[in-house]
């Protein structure tokens, strides 16, 4: 068992400075990323997540209701502004700092170690910059973390009732996003490998532990029941989903990892994470076994996934807080193993040189996108791709005081979300087809649509689809508007008004209009209960 460090002295003069240079770093770089969440235009995700926390359902198609929550804190601080939206995650990164320090304080009780595990997350350009961007592994990140908090608890303490703690923290994780569950293995090999199995296997605490993480995650039980699981399936597409092997797929993974990490951060992080599990399962020490295996084990089934399969940015993002903690317990435990001065130093130099250039690099990120005026990624830019949707949003208005008509059509989820946001409830919006992704959500206000001229918004090609064969409405072209982005154009946009039809909110679960997007899978459809069709198009 993990003997608890004495963690009562105080830290001396030079601990102290090295502590307030780190406390001054990080404040510095939240107000870097309360700069950039004022200042960069929500992206399409960001805005639909941010319908979400108008609504009261349970949970939600595409994700647990967690991250609706975090929108929900936010707003109700900021109103329904950019850093409103995003004031979540600036704390959600704290919370993960603070828990990280306390993690590596009790393991390590060494002020350096403490402070680098607070800053390579600032090192590293997703969490010391897109924190600040929402999504649910924002939501998930500082509950996935107390978890391991809690668990370390428990290694040091051998108090029983950590578990139920890990157990909460556990439910909430899944309550925000549903690969906290790839931490089961980590938590298995905690509790089996070492030479305490027998003790905790015969305790309630385990199974009470995971009987409180049900009821965490029971919002998200209740609400797959009432719509025939259709969110355990429609994530389930990615998980089962099986196509050639490409190159392609695996370079993204790797390249992914390699810039969201820091190109420096990931080979200094795994290489900390392999000699932990090294010592971990051959000592069968549980905090060591825990801490690689959270990491090390989703990383490798991500990495078999991307042979086939495109693996997402943010995926994997859930996992590299823990190794963090890993690489700065990992250096004390070197000095305390008796390794050589010269290899202790050359892991110091690494661990050095990737804090100061990944946060060099943040920076730079920081500085072209709030600062610069260039576009040097073309249409691939991530931030520029889904930037200028005011433009769209203008000439839609336009096109409202021309016609008379009183609400807005969109055949994406994405357009949907961004003319809701923008139009901050004036004008009723409504996505006509995938009604399935809006199950349970309020009525956008059919009593202005019900029998009024409405205005489509769609991203040419989709006003081609063949969607509108199952919608009789006239429609008659008005314009067609660019979405710009530092002066190259993103995409072209139609500007349609639509006469004699009202969209249905509930339309059969058989209907066109009601099936959702395969997640996956560009050529094939999810019908409901889950039948392909021969449609374009992907969710995400």
């Amino acid at each position: 068992m993990t003997i608890a460090p004495d963690i009562s002295a105080k830290p001396d003069g030079a601990e102290r400075r090295l502590i307030l240079i780190a406390a001054a770093i990080i404040a510095a770089m939240t107000l870097l990323r309360i700069v950039y969440a004022s200042a960069i235009e929500l992206r399409t995700d960001e805005a639909y997540y941010w319908t979400w926390s108008k609504e009261a359902a349970l949970s939600f198609l595409d994700h647990p209701p967690g991250i609706a929550w975090l929108i929900r804190f936010g707003t109700a601080i900021f109103g329904d502004t950019n850093l409103g939206v995003r004031f979540g995650g600036i704390v959600a990164m704290l919370v993960t700092q603070l828990l990280l320090a306390d993690i590596v304080r009790r393991l390590t009780h060494d002020a350096r170690a403490i402070v680098f595990a607070v800053l390579m997350p600032e090192a590293a350009l997703y969490y010391g910059l897109l924190m600040a961007k929402v999504a649910p592994d924002v939501a998930m990140i500082p509950f996935a973390m107390a978890m391991m908090w809690s668990l370390v608890r428990l290694a040091q303490s051998g108090d029983g009732r950590w578990w139920l703690a890990a157990g909460l923290f556990a439910g909430l994780a899944m309550l925000a996003k549903f690969t906290a569950i790839m931490f089961a293995p980590a938590v298995a090999a905690f509790l089996l490998v070492p030479d305490w199995r027998w003790r905790w296997l015969r305790s309630p605490y385990p199974y009470l532990a995971v009987l409180v993480a049900i009821a965490a995650f029971s919002p998200v039980l209740i609400w797959n029941a009432q719509h025939d699981w259709a969110s355990f399936r429609f994530q389930g597409v990615r998980a089962t989903a099986n196509y050639g092997i490409s190159l392609r797929t695996i370079g993204d993974y790797i390249g992914l990892q390699f810039g969201l990490v820091g190109f420096v951060m990931l080979p200094v992080v795994l290489t900390g994470l392999v000699l932990t599990a090294w010592r971990g399962y051959r000592t069968r020490e549980p905090v060591a076994i825990l801490l690689s295996t959270a990491v090390l084990v989703p990383f490798v089934y991500f990495f078999f996934k991307s042979l086939t399969l495109r693996v997402g940015d943010t995926w994997p993002m859930f996992m590299w807080p823990v190794g963090f903690a890993a690489t700065a317990v990992n250096l004390v435990t070197m000095r305390k193993e008796g390794w050589s001065a010269r290899m202790l130093e050359t892991s110091l130099f690494w661990v050095r040189t990737a804090i100061v250039s990944g946060i060099a690099f943040v920076i730079i990120v920081f500085l072209y996108y709030v600062a610069a005026p260039w576009n040097l990624l073309g249409k691939i830019d991530p931030i520029g791709a889904e930037a200028g949707y005011a433009q769209v949003a203008a000439r839609a208005q336009a096109a409202l005081d021309e016609t008379g008509a009183t609400w807005i059509a969109t055949t994406d989820y994405r357009t949907y979300a961004m003319m809701r946001w923008l139009f901050r409830g004036r004008v009723p919006v409504i996505e006509i087809n995938e009604r399935g992704r809006f199950q349970d959500f309020r009525d956008p206000g059919m009593d202005r649509i019900n029998g009024h001229a409405g205005i489509y918004v769609g991203r040419e090609p989709d006003n081609r689809a063949s969607l509108w064969e199952n919608i009789p409405a006239r429609r008659e072209q008005l314009a067609t508007v660019e979405r710009r982005w530092r002066g190259v154009v993103m995409d072209t946009y139609a500007i349609e008004k639509l006469t004699g039809w009202t969209p249905q909110l509930s339309p059969p679960k058989d209907s066109p209009l009601f099936q959702w997007k395969v997640l996956a899978d560009a050529g094939r459809r999810l019908r409901f209960p889950s039948r392909p069709l021969n449609e374009p198009g992907a969710g995400e």
